[in-house]
């Protein structure tokens, strides 16, 4: 009945709501497809022809129209490949527009997309020149953008030597004279030269195009490193000049907001992008470090992250009790595992599921992760005093159903937290421990009292991400002895199944993975457990009697998982 009664997400689309407008698609179809977008990160586009709200043919049309623009059909239309080159390849894929002609200063793009005011400008600023548009089907602009600029991974390294040679071409123009490091008009005008936005943009895209989680600008004495993390691990890409170091890091901080001229504290802020047709969130952080600052940009990417509990990987069993133990009316529920394994996105995907008109849902976070209708989301900020306590404390006063505490720190939040839950709120955490039953004793090292543990504490899930073998290299073999006697099994019990790694292929980068999971560790607290809480027990007691109840170990879990044909035995050795 909730689900009936759930509020609609509001229509904030220009594209939807000129659809609406027109009478093409009624208000109840339009929120529908604004929540299928927010479930499933699905572009708008994509789903009103899925739907079948409209043709292909006409969504262009209407697109046309409010851009002031015709519909062109681009396999009738040959490409000089000329024409190619007023617009470098990086620009290109990160707005998903290809050229198709030049006249005088005046340059014709073709887009599939409604294209935002701001999104024009920084084309006009990137391209130097003036800019018209026509609208064409976006198979065709793919195509178009393939053969002209050639395969992402070809075109990475000639996109990069070509910026080198257009940033020495520049020369002093990207540099600043000695003295001038704290002129703030010379470090703008510095970070907003045509080749290092080129540069900037290039890289963010890449990023974004090899499913990066975070991108790291590390200044040395004789190099500007740059490095992607992908699946856990990092990768360096082509380092570019040393002397790009202090524009490439200005240009970020003008973009993220941030104050350009203070090179002597960290600083913290967020960009939000539109990159490939598709919207993406970076969260920005400055260090101050011997050589320089150095940046550090977690990529945010709504449409690669599945904010549903299916989606988590959780097995069955785990599934089960988790999505009933969170609709319990009262009562804590701790995620728990080292920084990037996954917890924000689990409690999440929890809290959408319980998201619904008739609960109110109150978050405080460091920082903010993702935007989600229909939760009141609070950043902490204690560098004005803003900790988790004050907020939660504040949240108290606010009626809430449900609440989510990004991190309990300190005795004072717990105690908040579980005072919360005693007087008959949901409440939602993460603690940063080994295992699930470290995470009591983890509480009961802050000083609050077992009793109180034991009587408002519901589960703890501990999770790891291990990283999944690439399906388009995955080779299977025979484990010897001493690999299953590493996992405490035995050759009867495995029998004659295989277990599998990845060779490497231009798939994964050479890798031999692609992608990760999740693996698990799910403890109930039953009234045994709470008899070992109320008592003291050490963590190991605690987890004994667990598996003795039918817990699954992290190890276990990721013996499933191998067993299952999703990950190799190194990742699991290497997490739990």
């Amino acid at each position: 009945m909730a689900e009936e009664k759930a509020a609609k997400p509001e229509i904030q689309d220009f594209l939807l709501q000129q659809c609406v407008a027109e009478g093409i698609v009624t208000p109840a179809l339009a929120a529908d497809i604004v929540e299928e977008h927010q479930r499933t990160g699905t572009p708008i586009r994509d789903l009103l022809i899925d739907m079948e709200a409209l043709t292909e043919e006409r969504l262009l049309d209407l697109i046309a129209r409010q851009m002031g623009a015709y519909v062109v059909d681009l396999t009738e239309q040959p490409i000089d490949r000329d024409v190619a080159k007023v617009i470098p390849a990086s620009a290109v894929r990160m707005y998903n527009v290809v050229p198709i002609a030049v006249e005088g200063n005046t340059v014709t793009l073709a887009t599939s997309d409604l294209l935002n005011l701001q999104v024009v400008d920084e084309l006009k600023f990137v391209l130097t020149r003036d800019i018209q548009f026509v609208v064409a089907r976006a198979q065709d602009i793919k195509n178009a953008i393939t053969d002209l600029y050639g395969n992402i991974s070809e075109s990475v390294g000639e996109m990069l030597s070509a910026l080198e040679s257009e940033l020495r071409e520049a020369g002093d123009v990207v540099q600043l004279k000695k003295g001038q490091e704290d002129n703030v008009v010379e470090l703008e005008q510095m970070a907003n030269q045509t080749p290092v936005v080129r540069f900037v943009n290039l890289v963010l895209y890449q990023a974004v195009q090899d499913r990066a989680s975070d991108i790291h600008f590390e200044p040395f004495e004789n190099e500007f490193k740059i490095r992607y993390r992908v699946d856990g691990a990092l990768y360096e890409m082509a380092p570019p000049p040393k002397s790009l170091a202090l524009s490439v890091t200005s240009r970020i901080k003008v973009i993220s907001g941030l104050n350009i001229a203070e090179r002597r504290l960290p600083q913290d802020g967020r960009i939000k992008l539109t990159i490939g047709g598709r919207p993406v969130d970076f969260r920005v952080s400055t260090l101050p470090t011997q050589h320089g600052e150095s940046v550090v940009l977690r990529i945010l990417d709504q449409s690669v992250v599945q904010l549903d509990l299916e989606n988590i990987g959780f097995p069955d069993d785990i599934y089960e009790t988790f999505t009933y133990d969170i609709t319990k009316p009262n009562g804590i529920i701790v995620v728990t595992g080292p920084t990037g394994s996954g917890k924000t996105t689990t409690l999440y995907a929890a809290l959408k599921r319980l998201n619904n008109i008739e609960s109110k849902l109150l978050t405080a976070e460091d920082p903010v992760e993702y935007d989600v209708e229909g939760i009141m989301q609070i950043p902490v900020n204690e560098a004005i005093g803003l900790t988790f306590a004050r907020v939660l404390r504040s949240f108290l006063r606010q009626d809430p159903d449900i609440i989510l505490v990004g991190e309990i720190r300190d005795r004072e939040t717990s105690e908040i937290a579980i005072q919360a839950s005693l007087t008959g709120h949901l409440v939602f955490s993460t603690l940063h421990t080994n295992d699930a039953a470290g995470a009591i004793t983890r509480l009961i090292d802050m000083g609050v009292e077992p009793f109180l543990i034991s009587s408002t504490l519901e589960a703890v899930l501990a999770q790891r991400l291990v990283r999944t073998i690439c399906p388009h290299c995955k080779t299977a073999y025979q484990p010897e002895p001493r690999i299953l006697e590493l996992l405490s099994l035995t050759k009867e019990s495995v029998g004659d199944r295989p277990f599998y790694f990845g060779a490497g292929c231009k798939q994964c980068n050479n890798t031999g993975y692609r992608g990760r999971r999740g693996i698990f560790e799910y403890l109930r607290i039953t009234d045994p457990i709470r008899d070992l809480i109320n008592k003291r027990k050490p963590t190991l007691m605690i987890r004994d009697k667990a598996v003795e109840m039918g817990m699954r170990t992290l190890r276990e879990d990721g013996i499933r998982c191998i067993l299952d044909g999703y990950t190799t035995v190194e990742e699991v050795m290497k997490y739990t």
